[in-house]
C-alpha cells in the first residue's frame, strides 16, 4: 500500500532573527507558533534572552499558573545553579501546588556529542535531579549520572534491559524516589529480548506497553502487508524504554523507524511527557501518550536538511479518530479495529476449531458440518456483495462488487468438489437446513447493509475475510514451528489450511486491506461513525466465533 507525504519542497522553512520571550506571547516562541501553525518549518537564530511575561519583566511564575516544568539544556553549573536556586523558592512559596518538573538531563546528544561541561554534571545530579517529578535520560546519560550518584571509578554498563531497569531504581533511590525514564534509542533490541524478560519473570506482561503493530500478538495479516512476506523474520528490531515509577518497572516498546528526522527526540519526548503529567494523566500513562506521540511524529516526519533532520511535531494538531499511516503501520483503521476487540479477536482466530483443524485432530464430523454450512454462508456472502454493488456510487467499485461475486460463485463450484471428497454430495448440500448461527450472522450483515452506508457493510464482512486470511497464516506459521503440534503436509485437512495461507487468498486478504484503508483515508470517519463501526466490527467477531462454535457442537 503506498502512503503519502508531502515532499521536502512543499513545507516552507522559515527563520526567526529575534530575541526570546519567556511569557510565550512574542519573540521567537510566539514567532515559531505562528510560522508552525500556518503550516510552515520554523527554526531561530536567538539575539537576546528574556525572563518577560505579559506584565513586563518579572518571572513568568507570578503571571501564569503552571502545571508542568521541563527543563532541557543548561550548559553549566552556574545555570544550573540558579535555576534551582528558584525552583526551591517557588515550592517553599507554592507548596503542595508546585507544578510536576520533568527533568531531560541534556548531556550528551543522539549522536553522541558532548553538551554539559564537565564540571555541571556534578552539580546538575546533587542539585538538580532530587528537584524532578521524572528524569529522562538516554543511555550515556543514565551512565554518567549513576557513575556520579553512586561514586564508583568505572563507567556504569546498562545497555541491556535489565541494566536499564536497575539503573533507572538506582537513580531513582539517589534522587528523593523520583521517577525516571530511561530512553533506548541507543540499544540494539529485537522483540525476543523483550519476550525473555518477561519469560525471567523480569516484568510482568501487564507492564510491557506495545505500541500498535508491533510485537507477538500482531495479527499475521497485518504483518503479512507490512513487510510482504510470511518468511521474513519474525524477530524484528525495536526501540523499548524503561520507566522506573512507584517501585515497579515498565518498558514502552514500538517498532524501530529507520529515519534521519530524529533531531530533538529526546526534547519532544520529555515535553509531551510534561503536557500530558499537566493535564492528570498518571506517570504511566503519560509516558505512554508521549512515546507514541514521538514515534508518530519521527515516522510521519519530512525530510529537513541535510544532516539529522526534525520530527513532524504537528501530526497531533489535528484532531484524529485514528492514527496517519506510517510504514510501521500501514494499516491503522483495521489496526485498531482489531487492538480495540484484542480477546475476542483471539477468540476468534486462534478457536479450539481452528486449533483441532490445524492439529489434525478435529473430527471429520464436525468438519464436515462446518463446511456444508460454509457453502451457504458463501450464498449470503455474493448476495452482501450485490447489496454493496447497489450502494456504490462509481464503476469501479461496481467493477470491484461484480469481480467479488463472480469469484464467490466460481469458489462454490470448488467448494463443491471439496465436499465430495468428504462424501458430500451436491445434492446433500443444497438440501442441508441452514443452522441458526448461519442465519443469525447473515442476517445481521444484511440488515446492517440495509440500515447502513457502503462502509457499515464493508466492515460488516471485513471479520470473514481477515479472519480466515488470519486462521490460514497462523496455522501456516505454527506447522513451520518444531514441537508445536501443528501440520499442514499430511493433515487431513491440508487444502483447506493451503487454500487460505496461500497466494490467492491472501492477494484478496491485501486487496480488501488496501481499499478499506484507502476509504478511510479519503473519507476519515467522525468520532460517532468510528464507534458505529467499531460495534458492526466486534458484533460480526462475536458471529464468527459463533460460526466455530456450531460447527464444533454440531448444532
Amino acid at each position: 500500500m503506498s502512503i503519502s507525504s508531502k515532499s521536502p519542497a512543499t513545507l516552507p522553512s522559515v527563520v526567526t532573527i529575534a530575541g526570546t520571550d519567556s511569557s510565550g506571547g512574542a519573540g521567537v516562541l510566539a514567532d515559531i507558533k505562528t510560522i508552525t501553525a500556518l503550516g510552515c518549518y520554523g527554526s531561530a537564530a536567538i539575539t537576546a534572552l528574556t525572563a518577560q511575561n505579559t506584565t513586563g519583566l518579572t518571572a513568568i511564575f507570578d503571571d501564569i499558573p503552571v502545571q508542568a516544568i521541563k527543563t532541557g539544556m543548561l550548559h553549566d553549573s552556574s545555570v544550573i545553579e540558579v535555576v534551582v536556586k528558584e525552583l526551591i523558592a517557588r515550592r517553599r512559596t507554592l507548596g503542595g501546588a508546585f507544578p510536576f518538573i520533568v527533568v531531560d538531563p541534556v548531556m550528551v546528544s543522539t549522536s553522541g556529542h558532548t553538551l554539559l561541561q564537565e564540571d555541571a554534571v556534578a552539580v546538575l545530579c546533587a542539585e538538580m535531579l532530587p528537584l524532578a517529578t521524572l528524569i529522562t535520560p538516554n543511555i550515556p546519560e543514565a551512565e554518567l549520572i549513576v557513575k556520579q550518584l553512586t561514586g564508583s571509578g568505572g563507567k556504569e554498563d546498562i545497555r541491556s534491559i535489565s541494566g536499564m531497569i536497575a539503573a533507572a531504581k538506582k537513580i531513582s533511590n539517589a534522587c528523593s524516589n523520583a521517577s525516571v525514564l530511561i530512553k533506548g534509542g541507543h540499544l540494539e533490541l529485537k522483540i525476543s529480548d523483550i519476550l525473555a524478560t518477561r519469560d525471567v519473570g523480569l516484568l510482568t506482561t501487564d507492564r510491557l506497553h506495545w505500541y500498535q503493530q508491533c510485537g507477538p500478538d500482531e495479527p499475521e495479516i497485518l504483518r503479512l502487508a507490512r513487510v510482504g512476506s510470511i518468511e521474513k523474520n519474525t524477530d524484528e528490531r525495536i526501540v523499548a524504554d524503561v520507566l522506573w515509577t512507584g517501585g515497579k518497572g515498565h518498558l514502552f516498546i514500538r517498532a524501530l523507524v529507520e529515519s534521519k528526522n530524529t533531531h530533538g527526540t529526546g526534547c519532544t519526548l520529555a515535553a509531551a511527557i510534561a503536557c500530558e503529567l499537566a493535564k492528570g494523566v498518571t506517570m504511566e500513562k503519560a509516558v505512554e501518550i508521549a512515546a507514541n506521540y514521538t514515534h508518530q511524529a519521527i515516522a510521519t516526519a519530512v525530510p529537513m536538511g541535510r544532516g539529522h533532520g526534525p520530527l513532524n511535531h504537528l501530526h497531533a494538531s489535528t484532531t484524529r479518530v485514528l492514527p496517519l499511516p506510517t510504514i510501521t503501520c500501514p494499516a491503522p483503521f483495521i489496526s485498531t479495529l482489531i487492538r480495540s476487540t484484542k480477546e475476542l479477536w483471539k477468540d476468534y482466530v486462534q478457536h479450539e476449531f481452528v486449533v483441532q483443524l490445524g492439529k489434525g485432530i478435529l473430527p471429520q464430523a464436525n468438519f464436515v458440518h462446518f463446511i456444508k454450512q460454509d457453502y451457504h454462508y458463501l450464498k449470503h456472502y455474493a448476495r452482501a456483495y450485490g447489496l454493496l454493488a447497489a450502494k456504490s456510487s462509481t464503476f469501479l467499485a461496481l467493477e470491484s462488487c461484480a469481480r467479488t461475486i463472480t469469484h464467490v460463485v466460481r469458489e462454490t463450484g470448488m467448494h463443491v468438489a471439496y465436499c465430495q471428497t468428504f462424501g458430500v454430495t451436491e445434492s446433500e448440500l443444497l438440501n442441508t437446513p441452514e443452522s441458526a448461527a448461519l442465519s443469525g450472522y447473515t442476517t445481521y450483515i444484511l440488515e446492517a447493509g440495509l440500515r447502513g452506508d457502503d462502509l457499515t457493510l464493508l466492515v460488516a464482512l471485513l471479520a470473514c475475510l481477515l479472519g480466515y486470511g488470519e486462521v490460514g497464516l497462523w496455522l501456516k506459521r505454527n506447522a513451520l514451528t518444531p514441537d508445536s503440534g501443528f501440520y499442514a503436509k499430511g493433515n487431513p485437512y491440508e487444502k483447506w489450511i493451503n487454500d487460505y495461507s496461500g497466494n490467492d487468498y491472501q492477494t484478496a486478504v491485501r486487496i480488501g486491506i488496501e481499499t478499506l484503508e484507502d476509504r478511510i483515508s479519503q473519507d476519515p470517519p467522525s468520532v460517532a461513525k468510528f464507534t458505529e463501526l467499531l460495534h458492526v466490527w466486534e458484533r460480526v467477531v462475536k458471529l464468527e466465533i459463533a460460526f466455530w462454535d456450531m460447527a464444533m457442537a454440531l448444532s
